[in-house]
């Protein structure tokens, strides 16, 4: 609300004139009730940031670590210094195994889309394009959105579905671990693991990086 206060100009009939002044007064309570009014309302509807959480799977120790975990279509990731990135397929035979088996050969990999991107999108081929037919059926409104994400872990979880063992040495940092899990969640990768490297696998890795 504003108000102007006005004030007389001259007095009696033979005094001069004076131009008339004004003042102006602005009251600022309405300004003011309506700053706290926006204040509020931008408070009450905002949507603050949530903590974001990621899903790490550890599998159950075990009391002999030079024991190798089995599992059906591995592949097992071992990340070391200078984002240096290795892998191998299937079980782990170190030289001169019992078994009779040709050793492991690691084969060196990197974080581009020719890499590691390419080479789970290769391994994991079946589920990927069963996922895709499922992703083409929401779309066109044959299933519903729960059926397509219930139909979609269940793809994941089939025996013959890629299983990633993840594993680092003491030189790798944190940051390689977390890039590794973002492209298998990417790639649509259901399971996998982070486990401790056995003895020959270190032993392997430190002469690939010498």
């Amino acid at each position: 609300m504003a108000e102007v206060n006005t004030d007389g100009g001259g007095g009696g009939k033979h005094e001069k004139k004076r131009a008339k002044k004004s003042s102006t007064k602005i009251d600022m309570t309405p300004m003011v009730d309506l700053a706290f009014l926006l204040l509020t309302f931008f408070v009450l509807t905002s949507t603050f940031s949530k903590p974001k959480t990621m899903e790490i799977n550890f599998p159950a120790p075990i009391d002999d670590k030079t024991k190798q975990m089995k599992v059906n279509n591995a592949l097992t990731f071992i990340m070391t210094k200078d984002d240096g990135i290795f892998y191998y397929a299937g079980e782990f035979y170190a030289d001169g195994n019992d078994k009779g088996m040709p050793p492991t050969q690691l084969t060196k990999t990197d974080f581009s889309s020719e890499g590691l991107h390419k080479l789970l999108l290769e391994k994991n081929k079946p589920t990927v394009d069963a996922i895709k037919k499922l992703e083409e059926q929401l779309v066109k409104k044959e299933i519903a959105d729960t059926t397509y994400k219930r139909l979609a872990v269940g793809e994941k979880g089939k025996k013959e579905a890629l299983t990633v063992l993840i594993k680092a040495d003491d030189k790798a940092v944190y940051k390689n671990i977390i890039d590794v899990i973002d492209e298998l969640n990417v790639c649509n990768i259901g399971k996998y693991a982070v486990v401790d490297m056995m003895p020959k696998e270190l032993e392997l890795i430190n002469a690939a990086t010498k």
